[in-house]
């Protein structure tokens, strides 16, 4: 019996439209359109289909279907990941989870909630900030994306710093196995529970082993007290130094993000401009938090530290509105440099903090050799660099130019001893970077990692991890051959 208002003649779309509903499908091109990419917009492939389940009973359906009928799917939530964890590069059909966005739990007893994976992040600090609560991890899209979708990342934020990123705070996941079958990790959410640790190896495995349908995550007690200091500089190099002499004065701010001149120039030209001098080349921004004795001899410290450094003016937030008006020109960033750029890309490198000014100065060398201008706007306290390579993709040869240089932006931080992304994901962006850091060997062991979870390679297949090499792929082709 046909399904009222699916008009196809592909039976899969039929079969999945019976599964939700013929009004939680979307199979014609023109709705599919803003399926094509995520945050990383450079690459876009149309989906198969997107249908949009209501629980974990039909998540487990439609993944069940799909892997009988070696359909290949993927998870969705909002859609803002940057790495191209997302997108569709085999006609998959996608898994949106949007619908799934309830708070279903909150445990203040035990400093817990449960949140369904469509749940936006910044929402449920709001729903429990009048009880004194909050949830620490704060990318900075947290006011639209997801809590599945910073699992799926491992995502962090400003103040990951002091409070660590999401696998830090997760204690329990409800996952769909890409055959369809339901399972719990975690032991109801019991820390330190014996066995292996498969709440870290599903977190941060960019939706690749299973799909998460549940979360209980960790929350905190709201700070007593917390103080915010914006700082500018004349030298990039004197903002990299105080950031490593803050660390080694023994303070651990909650935050300490920077940004240099250009990426000051966009965050003023965009929504919320806070007044930043137009010929500065650094700024930095330090929160510290926790009891209220002993932060004010935190914050003098921080002074004492950039006056130390060659600061050109230091001052300490006033009140709440204007440490939220500084934030939010942080938060922004990102999005800030469509004002001054009609096309970026965002790379996410992390290196040693004691690394900052050679790097630095390695991507200043990489924007002049390139001809692309770079902005850089990172959380400077734990060495997680976000240099935003600046072009024209209307300009023939500049998106490819662009991403030459946020390849080699990323080689710079493998070389000082650090690795290739922090936050972002690897998703289909930096698939072949993944050999800057890993070996053939250590690839394959993660690959045999993956085979278990996933032996078909249906679930987002060709994410995360790059090609064989041509050595590995003549090995195979030489395996069980006779010798000469």
């Amino acid at each position: 019996m046909a399904l009222k208002g699916i008009k196809t003649k592909d039976q899969h779309i039929k079969n999945l439209a019976a599964i939700v509903g013929s009004q939680s499908i979307l199979y014609h091109k023109e709705d599919l359109l803003a399926y094509d990419c995520d945050g990383f917009t450079i690459h876009r492939y149309l989906p198969k289909a997107v249908v949009f389940p209501k629980d974990t009973e039909e998540v487990a359906k439609l993944v069940k279907y799909c892997s009988e009928h070696a359909l290949p799917f993927l998870a969705r939530g909002a859609g803002t990941g940057l790495s191209g964890g997302a997108i569709p590069l085999n006609n998959e059909v996608i898994i949106s989870l949007v619908r799934m966005k309830r708070l279903l739990s909150v445990d203040l007893a035990n400093r817990r909630a449960v949140v369904e994976p469509g749940f936006i992040n910044l929402k449920l600090t709001n729903s429990i900030s009048d009880k004194g609560y909050y949830y620490a991890p704060d990318p900075s899209s947290q006011y639209c994306c997801t809590i599945g979708g910073n699992v799926a990342e491992n995502a962090g934020g400003a103040h990951c710093l002091k409070y660590g990123v999401t696998t830090n705070h997760i204690l329990g996941l409800e996952v769909v196995l890409p055959n369809g079958e339901i399972i719990e990790l975690g032991n109801g959410g019991i820390p330190d529970s014996p066995g292996y640790d498969l709440l870290g190896l599903l977190t941060g495995s960019e939706g690749t082993l299973g799909i998460v349908t549940k979360i209980t995550v960790r929350i905190l007690k709201n700070p007593e007290a917390k103080q915010t200091v914006l700082a500018y500089f004349d030298r990039v190099l004197d903002g990299s130094q105080a950031v490593s002499d803050i660390i080694s004065a023994g303070i651990v701010p909650a935050a300490l993000e920077m940004m240099d001149k250009t990426a000051i120039e966009g965050v003023e030209a965009a929504a919320f401009p806070v007044g930043h001098p137009k010929n500065i080349e650094a700024l930095l921004l330090i929160e510290v938090d926790g009891i209220s004795a002993g932060i004010d001899e935190q914050i003098a410290q921080i002074l004492e530290v950039c006056n130390n450094r060659n600061v050109r003016e230091v001052k300490v937030a006033q009140d709440e509105q204007e440490r939220a008006g500084w934030w939010a020109n942080r938060k922004t960033g990102f999005g800030a440099m469509g004002a001054i750029s009609p096309d970026y890309l965002v790379q996410d490198g992390v290196i040693p903090r004691s690394k900052l000014p050679e790097v630095l100065s390695r991507i200043n060398q990489i924007s002049i050799e390139y001809g692309l201008r770079i902005a850089n706007i990172f959380h400077a306290g734990d060495g997680n660099l976000h240099p935003l390579v600046l072009f024209d993709a209307r300009k023939q040869g500049e998106t490819e130019r662009a991403l030459e240089a946020g390849s080699a932006c990323l080689q710079v931080c493998a070389d000082v001893g650090g690795t290739i992304t922090g936050e972002h994901g690897v998703g289909i962006e930096k698939r072949e970077e993944m050999r800057f850091v890993f070996t053939d060997q250590e690839i394959k062991a993660q690959t045999d990692i993956r085979q278990v979870f996933n032996p078909d390679n249906l679930l987002n297949a060709g994410k995360l991890f790059p090609s064989p090499s041509r050595c590995v792929e003549i090995k195979q082709e030489m395996k069980g051959r006779a010798p000469l």
